[in-house]
């Protein structure tokens, strides 16, 4: 059995959550049977398509004439299109009716999460599918002491360390970030993550613009520098109001960082408050949290253990044998 993983936009989207799933996939079939191609002229008995655009419709389309079954990922929503980029919340309700056509064309759905397959039945798509997380490859992201000296050196960080990984959206929680940061101007708060500023609001590029001298956009970091950061921190904190799953969540998590998330339905059945992470809900709850993390080292060291759990179950191998599985059912149990 040979897969088509379709994704266009692949230079656009490498540094978002779609592109990381992408490899997350090509990854985690590395360790099964299953062959797959990125090719679209190639053969294959099976489509997998990430991405909504019009060649995405295009290889649905083609793919259906030929009678080779397809699955859809869902990795967009309307919930979380919306407060992202500019015009992205006039966008989104034809967003939501180009969802319902592409998810309701498919032959099956995957999900990231249960919260997600909880939206899109929402919208009255019916498709068969399954849950089946983005995953985390828990064999790279493993604390480096040595990466995280190098990182404090590079930014002179001498003080606690608070750190979020993400595309600097309003939908991400910047603006929060930014006025806990501010609460707190004896600690270094660094939110790392690809800028795309032309197509942020301007509220948006004020925060950046405007951020206490204590907070840190370096852009985009090198896979190095991420771990060193991750290694580094004292607190992950991850303010985001909508997640399908959270691919920044689960790398903290394999990296034994101690967690800070906002209570938001995504983390509902998997990340625990006071077991594997620390959740609020406002802007004081979260300066709380962070207070409790850096005075309690055994507390934070503590929820970063059981954080390595959380990762563990969710690691690519195992999701490289659960996307074997729903390929399996898609094509009626074909594995040729």
């Amino acid at each position: 059995m040979k897969v088509l993983l379709f994704s266009e936009g692949k230079k656009l989207f490498s540094k978002s959550g779609v592109g990381i799933a992408l490899k997350h996939q090509m990854q985690a079939l590395k360790h099964t049977d299953v062959a797959f191609t990125l090719d679209p002229r190639d053969n294959y008995k099976l489509v997998h398509i990430n991405t909504l655009g019009p060649k995405s419709w295009k290889v649905l389309k083609n793919a259906k004439e030929k009678g080779i079954p397809v699955i859809y990922h869902t990795h967009t929503t309307y919930e979380d299109f919306r407060n992202s980029f500019l015009f992205s919340n006039q966008i989104a309700p034809f967003l939501k009716k180009q969802l319902i056509k592409r998810y309701s064309a498919a032959d099956y759905l995957i999900f990231p999460s249960k919260y997600t397959e909880g939206l899109i039945r929402g919208y009255g798509i019916s498709t068969p599918g399954f849950v089946v997380s983005n995953g985390v490859d828990t064999a790279l992201f493993r604390r480096n002491e040595t990466l995280a000296k190098e990182f404090r050196n590079s930014f002179n960080i001498k003080t606690p360390l608070i750190v979020n990984v993400g595309l600097p959206l309003k939908r991400k929680g910047l603006i929060d970030f930014a006025e806990v940061a501010k609460r707190f101007p004896e600690y270094r708060f660094v939110w790392i993550g690809a800028k795309f500023s032309a197509i942020q609001p301007l509220s948006i590029r004020n925060v950046i613009r405007k951020s206490p001298e204590n907070l840190l956009f370096p852009g985009y970091l090198s896979f190095e520098m991420l771990l060193g950061a991750l290694s580094a921190a004292d607190v992950f904190f991850f303010p985001s109001y909508e997640e399908n799953e959270g691919i920044a969540v689960l790398e903290a998590c394999s990296m034994k960082c101690p967690v800070v998330i906002r209570d938001i339905p995504v983390y509902q059945d998997w990340m625990i408050s006071g077991e594997n992470c620390l959740k609020a809900s406002d802007i004081d709850g979260f300066c709380e949290a962070i207070n409790i993390l850096l005075r309690d080292r055994d507390l934070a060291m503590k929820l970063g253990e059981k954080a390595v759990n959380t990762a563990q179950d969710r690691d690519l191998r195992i999701v490289g044998k659960k996307l074997k599985e729903v390929y399996l059912n898609a094509t009626g149990g074909a594995n040729e």
